[in-house]
């Protein structure tokens, strides 16, 4: 009598779910990973934004009294703050963008699109005691920049503006 050759139910049943478990397991790490498929792309924007501020501000003088094109030298201390009733569009210093605060992201010219969810906060310091930076206090201003990208994820950036 030849000998039968098959699966009985119970080793059918055991197979099924051990593929089952190992299905779930899968799709829920593609499922934990396809949820934060916007990650790089968030965080890519947010240097761009960045790198906008940074490149707005840095451009700006040093400080109010600073005569265009720099020269005499500015001689005075280390003021933060705008000087008087200024907004977005009239700022002239470094130091007035210290007003900043969780806004959305604009220009001196306007709101700037494509950056919904995003936040903009900057925080401007006198600096020229840190470490590092060989200066008296009232000749550097360190600028801290925090974009809060949808989601809540901050990423801070620095740059020193000095008296020059």
């Amino acid at each position: 009598m030849p000998a039968h050759r098959g699966a009985t139910l119970v080793e059918l049943v055991i197979t099924i779910v051990i593929i089952s478990v190992a299905i779930a397991g899968v799709v829920g790490a593609f499922a934990l990973i396809s949820g934060r498929s916007a990650d790089p792309l968030n965080q890519t924007r947010a240097v761009e934004l960045a790198q906008l501020y940074m490149d707005e501000i840095i451009t700006k003088k040093y400080d109010d009294a600073t005569p265009q094109g720099g020269q005499p030298r500015y001689t005075g201390g280390c003021n933060i703050g705008p000087e008087g009733s200024e907004d977005r569009s009239t700022y002239d210093d470094v130091d007035d963008y210290n007003e900043i605060d969780a806004e959305a992201p604009r220009s001196a010219l306007g709101p700037i699109d494509g950056y919904s969810g995003f936040t903009v906060t900057v925080d401007v310091q006198c600096a020229g005691g840190d470490a590092g930076v060989d200066l008296p206090s009232s000749q550097a201003k360190r600028i801290d920049l925090t974009i809060t990208i949808p989601g809540g994820g901050d990423f801070v950036f620095s740059a020193y503006r000095a008296n020059f």
